[in-house]
């Protein structure tokens, strides 16, 4: 039974301007500068430069005043989203005398492209053939192949209508692990490693690497060396050979193929901020030396004014051409306002973290860092704890010690045997310390580290270090023993 029903509702909505200064406040410098660069493109409204002298009275009696007379242009028309009116933006002045160059481009193979190449060069059936590309497309971006047999059986009938059974993909599964790179089809870490020992000339400390490899992977990776040593009847110089030769292995092959280790090690840090040091006078300013000046075009405030005086004739295309400037005009003052109100946020953020923590700025130490949570500097700044939490994500700020992101200055607190309030970063700077010059051959469990803690002044429980050791990425005391 259909039914009508009145209700009112209140409702708080944020307005497009609002929206797109909370973006800008999550966006690092780097991305800003790409994001300014694509509004250039994207708005004929907006040009680099400083703003005119007259600009922005201008603005204010043109656009918040279109002439006393609103009254045939609809709300849902000005405030909708489509960039293009009804007209082109196309131009028909290509001649054709005009010389046209191919660009020449060059471009790489994928892993599996390389995989499937290698397969082309093996003298095999079209039925194998079919089996090992359904095999190499089975392979993950790492170089696995972690699908059961028995799966990958059915579900080849399934999906091409080709019949096989479990000997011929695991005929055709030890091929592919034939190709180049070593260690390619593996299921597990520990056949990965095998294949790959198993491609090497033979020595002794290679053989001994592989049987380690294929007979006590659980011993090595608990590193129980004293029970290897044992088994093997080895000494301690080739387990300690060994360990080297397993070491230079790769545990992703098809990462080595791929773009992505070369990605992490090319990818870069550009801070946000630029503290200078003036003799204990601290002074902080925005990295923003690629960020132009931003204005509303002239020539468009211009073509604004006259088609605005002009649309009480009753002309379609002239209002539509009315509608589009104003809402391009609009658009570059919500994004320069944007990036102001974004600079003058990041600014009176930071230049209030810099204030709470100045003795570490001027010192660079970590025991100068005070316990500081989000809160503390929204009190300060007066912003909501929101904003305070978009700028400090993924921000970096550039100091006389070295490059640290904003997320670094915040961090709990934790009482001394003083009666001191500690932040919890110069704890775990201590239980660094004390990881880093423990004895390797007998490193110290979570135990023994709250021991030593305590005695430093630090009284906390061992399942407190467990979890500061944890958010180092230190390892357990098992697995940081070393020969």
């Amino acid at each position: 039974m259909l039914k009508q029903t009145l209700e009112q509702k209140l409702q708080q909505k944020l307005s497009p301007a609002q929206i797109q200064v909370i973006k800008m406040l999550e966006v690092p410098t780097l991305e800003l500068e790409e994001r300014i660069r694509q509004e250039l493109e994207e708005n004929p409204a907006l040009e680099e430069g400083p703003e005119l002298k007259d600009e922005e009275s201008f603005q204010e009696d043109e656009l918040n005043d279109d002439g006393g007379n609103n009254d045939d242009m609809e709300l849902d028309e000005y405030m909708m989203d489509d960039d293009i009116p009804d007209y082109r933006l196309k131009t028909n002045n290509v001649s054709k005398d005009d010389k046209r160059e191919d660009i020449p481009f060059s471009i790489g193979k994928t892993f599996h492209e390389h995989l499937i190449e290698q397969l082309g060069l093996q003298n095999i059936s079209e039925h194998k053939r079919l089996i090992s590309e359904y095999v190499i497309g089975n392979i993950d971006d790492e170089g696995y192949l972690r699908r059961e047999v028995e799966s990958m059986v059915d579900d080849i009938v399934f999906q091409a209508g080709i019949h096989t059974d479990e000997k011929e993909i695991e005929d055709i599964i030890a091929m592919v692990q034939e190709f180049d790179p070593a260690g390619v089809g593996a299921s597990s870490l520990q056949e990965c490693l095998a294949l790959q020992l198993e491609r090497k000339t033979y020595r002794k400390e290679v053989d001994v690497a592989l049987k380690i490899i294929q007979q006590y992977f659980d011993e090595f990776s608990k590193k129980h060396y004293d029970k290897i040593i044992k088994y093997l009847d080895i000494t301690e110089d080739d387990l300690r050979d060994a360990i080297t030769e397993i070491s230079h292995l790769n545990p992703k092959p098809g990462n080595a193929w791929g773009g992505n280790l070369l990605e992490k090690s090319m990818s870069i840090v550009i801070p946000d901020f630029i503290l200078e040091n003036d003799e204990g006078s601290l002074r902080v300013h925005l990295n923003d030396s690629n960020v132009p000046e931003l204005r509303v075009s002239t020539a468009y405030n211009t073509l604004f004014q006259t088609y605005n005086d002009q649309k009480d004739e009753k002309n379609t295309a002239l209002k539509d051409a009315v509608v589009f400037a104003k809402q391009k005009i609009d658009s570059a003052r919500w994004f320069i306002d944007a990036i102001k109100q974004r600079h003058q946020t990041l600014l009176t953020t930071m230049q209030a973290i810099i204030h709470f923590q100045k003795e570490f700025f001027i010192e660079g130490d970590d025991v100068y860092l005070k316990p500081m949570i989000l809160k503390d500097i929204a009190d300060i700044t007066g912003f909501d704890i929101s904003t305070i939490s978009r700028v400090s994500n993924s921000k970096y700020i550039q100091t006389e010690f070295g490059v640290y992101p904003l997320k670094y200055f915040f961090s709990e607190s934790m009482t001394n045997d003083s009666g001191e309030e500690v932040s919890t970063r110069e704890i775990k700077k201590i239980l660094q310390e004390c990881v880093e010059n423990e004895d390797k051959r007998k490193p110290l469990n979570d135990d023994a580290l709250a021991e030593v803690l305590k005695i430093k002044g630090y009284p906390i429980a061992r399942r407190t270090v467990a979890k500061y050791r944890e958010q180092l990425n230190i390892p357990v005391a098992r697995l940081r023993k070393e020969l």
